[in-house]
């Protein structure tokens, strides 16, 4: 028996709105992200998920209550999840014995599952372990991805997406120098992905360039890699796929330079000065001798012509 989809149309203007808020758009708005509690969670996990939270608040929301949900046995309570709170990302923290302090890091394409990873958190030190001033909120991250994993190995690489999906907010044109107080550093070394965070100060030099100074200010944590559940690479082509609309179409005989400056090239035809018209004036007007010798050159080209063919006739008639 085929299932027939319910179609449940607005009754007020603030439903219109809400469904209109969850429709594709050309331009999406900030991915966000939910932050569960599994039905087993240790202190140290739960603390790690608070500690990301933080740092991407207010593009995420945590949820107090417990969840007994296993994402590798059954993902239908997150996706139901995702479509309530229009939230594609997602972040689970889990325990058990056998995989102690466990993450899992995934996301939705059209409100399925696109892909997903487990991480185990070893040596983690939080936010509060670092007695320094912190970033303001809301502020976006540079990401910085260290080790030729992250190029060389296919389940790196699609972590390497999902990160970047993760922390990247909303997309800029023009960065401000003064505005990168931020960074999160990401380390590929054999299984395991170091996660680094540090504020930025910008010192004086001798330079126009500004001196940079690191200072970490946490969350620490090895990120163990144990378990992925990624896309296939037809489904991952399509959810990357971008829409005509943002598709920066190529100009022709348009060039720029390296300061900005912007050259174009124009084609312009072969031109007859003499059939140009001009201004009429006076001074340009042809006297009345050179109109005399103009058309007495003319006739006498044309006698030359009228010649010239006679001549050839006479020839094909002797030659007849």
């Amino acid at each position: 028996m085929p299932v027939i989809s319910r179609v449940v149309k607005p009754t007020t203007h603030r439903g219109k709105r809400a469904l209109l808020k969850k429709e594709p758009k050309i331009v999406e708005d900030v991915k966000q992200t939910l932050c569960f509690k599994g039905k087993n969670t240790s202190q140290l996990v739960v603390d790690f998920m608070k500690d990301l939270y933080d740092l991407k608040k207010p593009d995420a929301a945590i949820m107090q209550k417990k969840n007994d949900v296993l994402p590798f046995e059954d993902i239908t309570p997150l996706e139901k999840f995702a479509v309530k709170y229009n939230a594609p990302l997602f972040m689970l923290a889990l325990h058990n014995k056998k995989r102690p302090h466990n993450l899992v890091m995934g996301r939705m394409y059209e409100h399925t599952l696109l892909d997903m990873a487990e991480f185990g958190i070893e040596n983690y030190k939080g936010l509060k372990d670092f007695k320094i001033p912190k970033v303001s909120e809301g502020l976006k991250p540079l990401l910085v991805f260290n080790g030729e994993l992250f190029e060389n190995n296919h389940e790196l690489v699609r972590i390497k997406n999902l990160l970047v999906d993760m922390f990247q907010r909303e997309p800029t044109e023009q960065i401000r120098l003064q505005g990168l107080e931020h960074v999160l550093s990401f380390t590929a070394i054999e299984n395991k992905i170091l996660l680094r965070s540090y504020r930025i100060f910008l010192k004086k030099s001798d330079c126009r360039i500004p001196r940079i100074e690191l200072e970490e200010i946490g969350p620490r944590a090895d990120l163990v890699c144990r378990r992925t559940k990624l896309a296939s690479e037809d489904l991952f082509k399509q959810a990357c796929k971008k829409p005509k609309e943002l598709k920066v179409k190529k100009k022709k005989n348009i060039s720029v330079d390296k300061l900005g400056t912007t050259f174009g090239r124009i084609h312009v035809g072969a031109q007859n000065i003499n059939t140009i018209q001009t201004r009429k004036m006076k001074g340009l007007k042809k006297t009345m001798a050179e109109k005399k010798e103009a058309l007495k050159r003319k006739n006498l080209d044309n006698n030359n012509v009228d010649s010239n063919s006679k001549k050839l006739k006479n020839t094909t008639d002797s030659a007849d």
